[in-house]
């Protein structure tokens, strides 16, 4: 017993030790690698070294396993350890080919390395002719085979007859050795007729091939001709770019072997004389590839262990366990081993050590290492203390958890106060030690301390238990009814302890409302700490459902639910269908939407067409639809026109949305009633009689094949001729006869007409048919320059005598004498005007004018032309100096005489252009001199400008000056900048460009 304490402490104390940086179970750092020695150099060095090293603390020591048995490096063996490398020297061939494990061990277990081979070099196989350096070629005809070293020649010819030495190339050292010389002579004795292919070159019938190596086949036949080879795989699979067929085919090569390259390949050997074929299969497989390990752990005893093992490879790996390097027996039913994975239950600290999971299949082994640390530990709270306040409601459940850091699990008790805790049938402790008290109550308010022990220690920690008031809303359950566009508060007051904080919580149909979102529709209204009333302002039909108050203390949480029903504006009705429709008159049907918790009193129909703007009122039958009606007749519409229709439903608080509208739906056609407005029409050409009118709207129109009847006849005559014009938008219509007289009045009406008939006439209208255009000119023709820019032209007028070639005005043409008389520019008069002014001619320019008469038909012939000359141009230069002063209420204005340029008229005069503001119209002033006196009203302000004038118009006007208003008798004019001129309190503004009067 006491020894087993002894074990026990130090397995705890190496536990503990084992938290810290000091102690590590031994991890590879160097595992050993396969070794091809060279076959001829075993007369010399006669050595290899083994490399393995491992880090641990302690140090790891070492050993070595040949084929799964351990090596003994005693005295005057030849194997030798030096740290933990194997060296062996004295090689021998068949002794020391093998399997090579190293083992790696500590006082925390034993580790495996992989498994590492030692073989003997690869050999090279080449044939030299008669002497060093001709080696054999090898073609279609020639074949050395690297198994077996042979050379073979499908057909000898003469040229082949010589020595032949075969050399062995050692692929490590490049070393190389010669055979004897053989000889290859002719026979004299016949001649080796034609025969078929005998394959004497061939490969197994099923190759086992690792994944990611080459591969190479080979296949060479004899015969006469020489036989040609070919490779094929028997799925007829065509062979990948990466596979190589060299050597006159006699060699196919398969580089990075994989999954797909794996199947049944053909040597195919023929002439002329047959053909023959050898097949192998080449299969796949590859050596274990660990995809999940396992991880070094630290369990407590009694706990559970469970490592994953998982390995890929094919054919499917294997799985073993090892502990501290040898095979895990699974002697107890705790330890199981099943597909890979290890487990083990109610761990003891024997289970301590070195584990590795070995992943097999035929082709190789994968090891993986992890640690397992099983420790003794007291009882310790420094990690998960008792909770320190536990509170609960009177009446609730308290849960207080005592999970203390133990190994092995011992005992745990409980204490109130000083007390042993007794236990009733409301406080229990559990299985797992935790505390249990149900239904509190005041009394159970206290300090409890959980007590832990096991056969290393005891431990203890202490929490209390508070006992609060329980927390109860005091609003009862109710339903709220509520009209869209109304505010609502819905209450949630509560009674609670006093000493704990209260959280109210609100939910709309199970959904948390985010105060401040949802459109400002939800606001927090309660003032006092235990109520947490909410207000909907505005409601829409939307916010109807179930509404949650959630209270919330640190003991506990209640909540209350209200059903608010909202009343509003029926939803749109559903499914409209237009069940019967005439040419005036369309049946519908619907079925009604929701009514929102108000009845729904009445329906209204909407319809639009092509033609409407937007949704218009129907006239119905019943005109007024009820309710309860689910049908109503639609009339007074137009005759083939595609119609749509909605519904909308009303109750006491409202109209609703509409309907999604019916599928389109067409009147029939009947003939039409609408005849052509604004029949009019007159002018054209010479003979003609025109007519005009506004066509009919199509939704007018009645039904297809629309057109007109256009009746005509001449005044005073008794019987009509009529046209048909079978187009809907033609507006006019032209008839043309020699007989008819210029500017005779007609007789003319327009019908209507389409497909489904005649449709009737519009009102009778006089129209005159085309007119002559004049035939004379005028004459006394006259023209007078008024100004640089102004004209003034007068002739004597044409009487409109009984040929009707009357005058409906008259036409000017004028130009430059730079001009030609095809480019010149028109003015025309209206009516029996005799005189007009051309306006915006050049100055100092000579006009040519003709003037003739015109009428609807056209214009007559042109007046002789005359000729005139415009006046110079005014002055060009404004007026400058401007300057002003005020006196009695007056304002005295002077400026610097304006001198007209060379090609200018000269200035006869100045106006003075004055007025209140902007808007104002304003007035005029002339002078011959360069100052005037202007008297206006004090008190407000003015706007001046100065224009000379001559013969030629009127020149350029100075700068806009403001004057602003004169507060009183002898007030001096000032302005933004201002300069005194002189004793009389003359000043001189500085402007700035105004727009002009």
């Amino acid at each position: 017993m006491m020894l087993l304490w002894k074990l026990l402490v130090l397995q705890s104390l190496m536990g503990c030790l084992a938290e810290s940086s000091v102690l590590q179970s031994p991890v590879f750092t160097k595992q050993p690698g396969s070794i091809v020695y060279p076959v001829e150099t075993l007369e010399r060095n006669r050595e290899v070294v083994f490399s393995c090293e491992a880090q641990g603390s302690p140090p790891p020591i070492y050993r070595w396993k040949l084929n799964g048995t351990e090596i003994s490096p005693k005295s005057g063996s030849h194997y030798s350890l030096s740290g933990g490398n194997l060296r062996i020297s004295h090689l021998n061939k068949d002794q020391d080919a093998g399997t090579y494990q190293c083992l790696a061990s500590n006082s925390f277990g034993t580790i495996v390395s992989r498994e590492a081979s030692l073989t003997f070099a690869y050999l090279v196989f080449s044939w030299i002719f008669n002497e060093y350096p001709t080696f054999v070629k090898q073609d279609t005809r020639r074949f050395i085979s690297q198994e077996t070293g042979n050379l073979y020649i499908a057909m000898v010819e003469p040229s082949d007859v010589g020595n032949y030495t075969c050399v062995v190339t050692n692929t490590v050292t490049k070393t190389r050795v010669q055979g004897p010389p053989t000889p290859l002579v002719l026979r004299s004795d016949g001649v080796m007729g034609e025969y078929e292919p005998k394959i004497e070159v061939q490969f197994p019938e099923i190759v086992h091939v690792a994944k990611g190596s080459t591969v190479k086949l080979e296949c060479f036949a004899l015969g006469n001709p020489v036989p040609s080879i070919n490779w094929r795989r028997m799925d007829s699979i065509p062979f990948p770019r990466k596979v190589d067929m060299r050597k006159a085919s006699g060699v196919l090569e398969i580089p990075y072997f994989q999954q797909e390259d794996a199947g049944t390949y053909e040597c195919v050997a023929e002439n002329s004389r047959g053909m023959n074929t050898v097949k192998g299969k080449l299969s796949f497989y590859a050596p274990p590839h660990l995809i999940e390990k396992p991880q070094d752990v630290q369990k407590l005893i009694d706990e559970s262990l469970v490592w994953e093992c998982k390995a890929t490879g094919k054919p499917k790996p294997s799985y073993r366990w090892m502990k501290n390097g040898e095979n895990l027996e699974s002697a107890e039913e705790r330890v199981q081993v099943a597909n890979g994975a290890l487990s083990i239950s109610r761990l003891t600290l024997s289970d301590t050590g070195m584990y590795q999971c070995v992943a097999g299949n035929k082709h190789g082994e994968v090891y993986s290492n992890a640690e397992l640390r099983v420790i003794a530990v007291a009882p310790d709270f420094s990690h998960n203390q008792v909770r320190s306040q536990t509170l609960v409601k009177v009446g609730g459940d308290a849960l207080i958890e005592c999970k203390p850091k133990m190994s092995p699990w011992g005992v745990v008790s409980w204490r109130k106060g000083s007390e042993p805790l007794r236990e009733s049938n409301r406080v229990s402790i559990l299985d797992n030690g935790n505390l249990r008290i149900w239904n509190a109550t005041k009394p159970d308010a206290g300090l409890y301390t959980c007590v832990a022990r096991n056969q290393f220690g005891v431990a203890s920690s202490t929490g209390s238990i508070t006992v609060k008031e329980p927390t109860i809303i005091t609003t009862l359950p109710s339903t709220l009814d509520v009209t869209v566009g109304e505010s609502v508060v819905l209450p949630c007051q509560v009674s609670h302890d006093p000493s704990l904080e209260l959280k109210f919580t609100w939910f709309f149909n199970e959904q948390v409302i985010h105060f401040g979102s949802h459109g400002g529709f939800f606001e927090k209204v309660g003032g006092q700490h235990s109520a947490g009333d909410i207000m909907i302002r505005n409601i829409q039909l939307r916010h109807a459902g179930k509404y949650t108050c959630a209270v919330q203390t640190k003991v506990d949480s209640i909540s209350i639910a209200v059903d608010l029903v909202v009343r509003g504006p029926p939803g749109p009705p559903t499914s409209i269908h237009v069940e019967e429709i005439t040419d005036t008159t369309a049946s519908l049907s619907w079925r009604p939407g929701p009514d929102n918790h108000s009845p729904i009193t009445a329906y209204t129909i909407q319809a639009r067409t092509p033609f409407s703007l937007g949704w218009q009122a129907v006239t119905t039958v019943p005109e007024v639809v009820g309710g309860h009606r689910l049908t109503a007749t639609v009339i007074d519409l137009s005759p083939w026109v595609e119609y749509e229709f909605r519904v909308l439903a009303s109750n006491t608080i409202g109209t609703g949305e509409p309907s999604k509208p019916s599928k389109q739906a067409r009147t029939k056609g009947t003939s039409p009633k609408v005849t052509p407005a604004n029949v009019s029409g007159g002018g054209g050409s010479r003979s003609e009689l025109v007519i005009t009118w506004e066509p009919v709207p199509e939704e007018l129109q009645n039904g297809p094949g629309f057109g007109y009847v256009v009746a005509f006849r001449p005044h005073g005559a008794t019987g009509w001729m009529q046209a048909a014009v079978p187009s809907a938008e033609t507006s006019k219509y032209v008839f043309k006869d020699e007989s008819i007289q210029p500017f005779s009045p007609f007789h003319v009406k327009v019908g209507v007409y389409n497909n489904e008939g005649e449709g009737p006439f519009g009102s009778v209208t006089t129209i005159y048919s085309a007119e002559e255009e004049p035939g004379r000119a005028p004459t006394r023709v006259r023209a007078k320059s008024l100004s640089a820019s102004e004209i003034e032209v007068s002739w004597k007028a044409l009487p409109w005598n009984a040929s009707k070639k009357r005058v409906l005005g008259y036409e000017l043409r004028y130009w430059s004498r730079s001009e030609k008389e095809d480019t010149a520019s028109v003015q025309r008069t209206v009516g029996n005007q005799t005189s007009t002014i051309i306006r915006g001619v050049k100055g100092s320019t000579t006009y040519y004018i003709s003037v003739r008469a015109y009428n609807t038909a056209g214009t007559g012939p042109p007046s002789a032309a005359v000729n005139v000359t415009t006046k110079k141009p005014p002055p060009s230069q404004p007026p400058v100096k401007v300057m002003w002063n005020t006196s009695n209420s007056k304002i005295i204005l002077n400026w610097e005489q304006v001198k007209a340029l060379e090609n200018e008229s000269e200035v006869t005069g100045y106006k003075v252009l004055y007025k209140k503001n902007r808007h104002s119209r304003p007035n005029v002033m002339e002078t011959n001199t360069t100052s005037v006196e202007l008297a206006l009203p004090t008190d407000e302000d003015y706007i001046i400008q100065i224009k000379p004038f001559g013969e030629g118009g009127e020149g350029s006007s100075s700068r806009q000056i403001t004057i602003p208003r004169i507060p009183g008798p002898n007030a001096v004019g000032s302005a933004s900048k201002v300069s005194t001129l002189s004793a009389l309190s003359t000043i001189a503004l500085s402007f700035t460009a105004r727009t002009s009067l």
